[in-house]
């Protein structure tokens, strides 16, 4: 299934929620009672085939078991954090497969086992005219701010470690290669990120404010399936 841009769409609804208490810590998944506790759904318009997420048992532990089939959707936390204090992204993860087809570099293939997303607040300052235009028609429809520039860290098909590419819908978001291929798969993995230093990276300046932290599993455009398995998701200071 071809779809419009998913940047569109995520940035459509993980809109910056400025009630968001600075101080919250991420909710984690091995202590809610349910996934509404800090988490909200992320859907896509004019997708209407979903990926599942539960909260399940793995050794002891609560996790978040996501399942995907020729689907996209993923779970959003809203959050107002300052990359500069808690700079450490860290979470733990365990996918089923990659997908045979799966390319970060094309639109035909931008869809993953797993991935974490971090959106960043809008600098409008630092935006062209036409695009704060266009930023501003959308609120007015959506009601609620936007977000700007977003990481994505993927476990790639077939991309490096450590490779860094434009979303192939958007460069506003890119994608960083954490983990890639089978060799690992089956496995849990725990990976830790310094943020600062890869959107410094990324865009080429220091980061603004961290709006929103997402887990998705997609595979809409093709058309495959893979069951991942997430655990807590935590941003710290160094």
């Amino acid at each position: 299934m071809q779809r419009r841009s998913i940047i569109w769409a995520i940035v459509l609804l993980t809109a910056f929620n400025v009630s968001a208490d600075p101080n919250q810590p991420i909710a984690a998944f091995s202590s809610v009672s349910s996934l509404d506790d800090g988490w909200e759904p992320l859907e896509f318009p004019n997708i209407d085939r979903h990926s599942r997420y539960e909260l399940v048992q793995d050794d002891g532990i609560q996790v978040v078991k996501a399942q995907t089939s020729d689907s996209a959707s993923g779970l959003i936390a809203r959050v107002r954090i300052d990359p500069q204090q808690r700079p450490i992204l860290e979470w733990r993860w365990k996918v089923s497969g990659v997908y045979q087809n799966g390319d970060a570099r094309e639109k035909a293939g931008d869809d993953y086992p797993a991935r974490i997303y971090v959106a960043f607040e809008f600098e409008p300052d630092k935006a062209g005219f036409f695009e704060r235009a266009k930023r501003k028609a959308v609120e007015a429809l959506a009601g609620e701010k936007l977000p700007g520039n977003a990481l994505n860290y993927i476990w790639a098909n077939k991309l490096p470690v450590d490779s860094l590419v434009p979303n192939p819908y958007a460069e506003s978001t890119q994608m960083i290669a954490v983990n890639s291929g089978t060799a690992q798969a089956g496995q849990w993995v725990t990976v830790s990120r310094d943020i600062v230093a890869d959107y410094e990276k990324a865009f080429g300046e220091a980061p603004p404010t961290i709006v929103g932290i997402g887990i998705m599993s997609d595979s809409d455009n093709t058309g495959e399936a893979a069951t991942a398995w997430y655990g807590d998701v935590s941003l710290s200071s160094r």
